[in-house]
């Protein structure tokens, strides 16, 4: 890699990453260079890395194996440009990210280096992480969550045991064991697997702590996996474009503050205008990058990120999460928010709500005629919609992203 990285002009350097050391080692690699780092994933997710080679134009794509494209040459394992690029990056620029609901057109999320530290600092202070800690990979590093888990303990000098297994299999939970992983990251649906499986920590006696992000945990759910783990659940709420972590709620405060998000973490200020999140943080991005171009570009933002969520705060300065402003269905001219509708749905299924024409859709996972029934008198109750405004199915498993979050792109399909 350093072979490379030597014989490459100045530039971005594209970085296809897995849960692997070598692959994790080349992007920290690259980093430590000081070369603003693409993350991205292998060929089979999102875009591919030939698109963002053509899009952004970069030095060199480490870890490719494969017949360079035109104008680059294999080196050491590498795609090395030529020649160097029209144009360089910003010198504060230190990390790109596709931003989780990319589609067509790649779109990245520029972060500098100043950001990504700052952010780093605020969310090891806001969950306690130090030398001691031991985390383990449960989602890909090319997203934002999956990142900043690796990013805040090797800041701390704690340790991350690789595993490119998921927790539905042994071979996870041997290495949970093995290594003494005190924390677990992961989603909503990362923890309906657990309650599924069942998870028991008396068998993972090292798990102190979990943590929450990327949609809301149902209530149910919460109450039960802060109770297993004697007070140890972290909900978080954040977002790629303010680096990673914005709010996260205090173990202690969850039973009284259920369905909160919690407070912002350390150097981060919220405030609602006209029911929208605005995050003002040292972790907001400089921007996004659509072409090669964009890469020279300033901070746009200067640390003030609209949301597109809406919420409030309440006396205590925490914050609740309404749904996101896009997510809007009708039903016979009425509005709902369809993330109160999967809300709504969730005491009776893991459901995905999404617009059908003059109607909503609620996709559950459940065959049960009566349980959909149920579903559909509730959502209708509650938000004063015509029973013939909803409509409820079963299916087997809704489709999802490699993050885990819901893939409503292939339900609209």
């Amino acid at each position: 890699m350093a072979r490379a990285l030597d014989a490459a002009p100045p530039g971005v350097v594209i970085c296809p990453v897995v849960n692997e050391v070598a692959a994790i080692v080349r992007y920290l690699g690259a980093a430590r260079a000081g070369r603003p780092v693409l993350l991205c994933g292998p060929d089979s997710v999102a875009v591919p890395v030939r698109e963002l080679v053509g899009t952004f134009a970069p030095a060199a794509v480490l870890g490719a194996g494969a017949r360079p494209p035109a104008g680059y040459a294999a080196e050491s394992g590498a795609w090395v440009r030529r020649t160097p690029p029209e144009v360089l990056p910003h010198p504060d620029l230190g990390l790109l990210l596709a931003t989780s609901g990319s589609t067509g057109r790649p779109r990245l999320v520029r972060m500098s280096r100043a950001s990504v530290a700052a952010i780093t600092t605020s969310i090891r202070g806001a969950l306690g992480i130090d030398g001691g800690g031991v985390a383990v990979t449960t989602m890909p590093p090319y997203y934002t969550f999956g990142l900043s888990v690796l990013h805040t303990h090797l800041q701390a000098g704690g340790t991350v045991v690789v595993t490119r297994q998921g927790v539905l299999q042994a071979d996870f939970w041997r290495a949970v064991n093995r290594h003494g992983v005190t924390s677990i990251a992961g989603v909503p649906h990362t923890y309906e697997l657990l309650r599924r499986l069942p998870w028991h920590p008396e068998r993972s006696p090292t798990v102190r702590s979990l943590t929450v992000s990327g949609g809301r945990l149902p209530d149910d759910l919460a109450t039960r996996l802060h109770e297993l783990t004697a007070g140890g659940l972290y909900v978080m709420y954040g977002q790629t474009e303010a680096g990673s972590r914005i709010c996260v709620l205090p173990p202690g405060r969850l039973p009284e503050k259920l369905g909160s998000v919690g407070p912002p973490i350390p150097g981060v200020r919220l405030s609602v205008e006209a029911g929208e999140v605005v995050c003002h943080s040292p972790g907001v991005m400089m921007g996004y990058a659509e072409t090669a171009a964009d890469l020279a570009r300033g901070d746009d933002l200067g640390g003030v990120l609209h949301t597109g969520d809406s919420g409030h705060l309440d006396a205590d300065g925490h914050l609740w999460l309404h749904g996101r402003l896009s997510r809007i269905g009708k039903a016979f001219g009425v509005r709902a928010n369809l993330d109160a509708v999967e809300h709504l749905a969730a005491p009776f299924a893991v459901a995905a709500a999404v617009p059908a024409g003059d109607r909503i859709r609620v996709v559950c996972e459940t065959a049960d005629r009566a349980v959909l029934a149920q579903v559909v008198a509730v959502v209708t109750g509650a938000l004063g919609l015509h029973r013939l405004g909803v409509r409820a199915e079963g299916i087997d498993r809704l489709p999802r992203r490699p993050n885990g979050k819901i893939d409503y792109h292939a339900l609209d399909g």
